[in-house]
């Protein structure tokens, strides 16, 4: 299953127009993400507040990650200030991967932000959280927090916002977008034999490991076609629902 370096910004010193900073709203967005990871079951690793680009970046290099996810809000130059607009979505040029992640994120922000043609994907060289990561690496600008009618937008959509992302990591990784439930308990139920955790919901894809009749389960989504988005221990896949109780 895929697992992503998730690093919203650290910059407290960037505040929006109507109150709040960057790194409180980013947070924000962050949060509203979790549940829609676990359910779609996309592992992630988080950075913190205290941390700084430099350590995001450090952090997620330590680590095998399929995805370096920056999560920013932007300001005008000065001389600009307050009027421009827009989400941009960055990369680093001859990154196949970043582009193709970018790509699908900006064209799902054009769903939810009120003007699509304002919504860019852009190359960028300048910018660490693409260019110095070892992973593919994307940062998101939701949008300009110093222009009055953007920063209210990301105020009153940061669910949307969070949302809409992840289902464009499903898409990115070609596995199903499943909506948040309560995580419960259940137990494999497969009579005998162990029940294969797969890394698609399909009797044809790789077998991730396997959990012996009674053992208990995490049931983190339903994925839907009679299968669950399970965790067993330390793996996180799919499993037919047929054979799991609870």
């Amino acid at each position: 299953m895929p697992i992503i370096y998730l690093s919203p910004s650290t910059q407290e010193y960037n505040y929006f127009i109507n109150g709040g900073t960057e790194e409180y709203y980013m947070n924000l967005i962050a949060d509203d993400m979790i549940p829609y990871l676990r359910a779609s079951g996309i592992r992630y690793v988080r950075n913190t507040p205290d941390m700084t680009a430099a350590s995001s970046i450090r952090q997620s290099n330590e680590g095998n990650f399929d995805l370096h996810l920056a999560l920013h809000s932007n300001a005008a130059p000065e001389n600009l200030a307050g009027q421009l607009r827009g989400p941009d979505v960055y990369y680093y040029p001859g990154s196949l991967r970043g582009e193709r992640a970018a790509t699908i994120i900006a064209d799902n922000l054009k769903t939810i932000y009120p003007d699509p043609e304002l919504v860019t994907v852009l190359p960028t060289t300048r910018l660490g959280e693409v260019s110095k990561t070892r992973a593919p690496g994307v940062l998101i600008e939701f949008a300009y927090h110093d222009n009055l009618e953007d920063a209210a937008w990301i105020k009153n959509n940061i669910r949307n916002i969070a949302r809409n992302v992840v289902y464009s990591l499903t898409e990115y990784f070609g596995i199903p977008f499943v909506q948040p439930q309560p995580e419960r308990t259940g137990t494999v139920n497969t009579t005998s034999g162990n029940l294969n955790i797969r890394s698609r919901p399909n009797t044809g894809s790789e077998i991730l490991t396997t959990a012996p009749n009674g053992a208990p389960i995490t049931i983190l989504g339903d994925a839907g076609n009679g299968w669950y988005v399970v965790q067993y221990r330390n793996t996180v896949g799919y499993a037919s629902s047929n054979y799991i109780s609870g």
